[in-house]
């Protein structure tokens, strides 16, 4: 499963951007290339909230839209809850194997 998702993620970051800028405000995100990124916009298209492309400790780019930490050096990108509910799910703990038979 593991191949077949990165394979996934990396054909639609291909597409899509490979990088992501997220609004602190109302969430809104937005994939680009590393390219374009001086063509962001400074506030959010939507509703003029600041938009974050980069952590504001280390500058490392973002690479998920639902990123509440920076993969770098952990530093805090934004709140892990938008609009009363958590950005990512907590892990599942697996008990054991899906197979049946």
């Amino acid at each position: 499963m593991g191949r077949a998702s990165d394979w996934l993620r990396e054909e639609r970051r291909k597409t899509l951007g490979d990088w992501v800028a997220f609004c602190l405000e109302c969430g809104h995100v937005q994939r680009y290339f590393e390219e374009f990124e001086a063509a962001l916009p400074a506030t959010c298209p939507a509703c003029g909230g600041e938009l974050r492309a980069r952590c504001p400790s280390c500058e490392a780019r973002i690479a998920s839209a639902f990123a509440v930490a920076c993969e770098v050096c952990d530093a805090k990108l934004r709140p892990p809850e938008a609009f009363g509910v958590p950005i990512r799910r907590p892990p599942e703990v697996r008990t054991g194997s899906r197979r049946s038979g």
